[in-house]
């Protein structure tokens, strides 16, 4: 075989490399699908009255998340196995998501509290302390109707000396209608609104039984 004809198929062999080469980097990915909570209709409540007297400010530290739910897989649990759910993710991070509903909340159903968000510089002599321990879809067996379930710690803080003016625990559990993802997201949906309306609800009266100190 000579030299002209041998080349000739190495640059076929070449070019059909790298087309598949190309055709792979071009390949789509399996797709997924975006999803939120905490600002649909579902979740919304009616306004509250409008406050009588100033709203008392507390601030809101950065809100803390297991790790494992953080981010922005729905984090799924059958028994001891964990898993996230198939073709499915939310649009921003959980906490931030959870961290934009709680902050609606107060602003749409606080009767006496003007909470500061953790991105504002001002600070007050009230802090809340929020730490979510669990942020899951729940499953009693593998296929079965799973709940939304969230577990929430409060506390209420008072500077300068840190003290614990009052602390809850919340636990809420809404069950989805069905095994898919999106009556799952649907019920995330209403337990983040349920939770978040008892922390507004809690915050408020902890903080209007805190006495304001005296300025020095």
């Amino acid at each position: 075989m000579n030299r002209a004809l041998i080349l000739k198929r190495v640059a076929v062999i070449a070019a059909a490399a790298g087309l598949t080469a190309g055709c792979a980097l071009l390949s789509t990915p399996d797709p997924v699908q975006m999803y939120r909570f905490g600002a649909s209709e579902a979740g919304m409540q009616a306004a509250p009255p409008a406050p009588t007297g100033a709203l008392r400010p507390v601030s809101m530290r950065r809100i803390e998340f297991s790790e494992a739910a953080r981010g922005d897989r729905i984090l799924a649990i059958t028994g001891t196995e964990a898993a996230y759910l198939g073709g499915a993710r939310w649009v921003s991070p959980a906490d931030q998501l959870f961290t934009e509903a709680l902050l609606g909340a107060f602003s749409d159903q606080s009767r006496n509290t003007r909470l500061i968000g953790p991105r504002e510089f001002s600070r007050s002599a009230l802090s809340l302390d929020i730490d979510v321990r669990s942020f899951e879809a729940r499953y009693a067996y593998e296929g079965a109707v799973p709940v939304a379930h969230i577990v929430a710690r409060a506390r209420l803080l008072q500077f300068p000396d840190r003290e614990v003016v009052d602390e809850r625990l919340f636990n809420v559990s809404v069950p989805a209608s069905d095994n898919r993802v999106s009556a799952i997201v649907a019920a995330f949906d209403a337990a983040s609104a349920d939770v978040s309306a008892q922390i507004v609800d809690w915050t408020d009266a902890a903080a209007a039984n805190t006495p304001v100190p005296e300025s020095n």
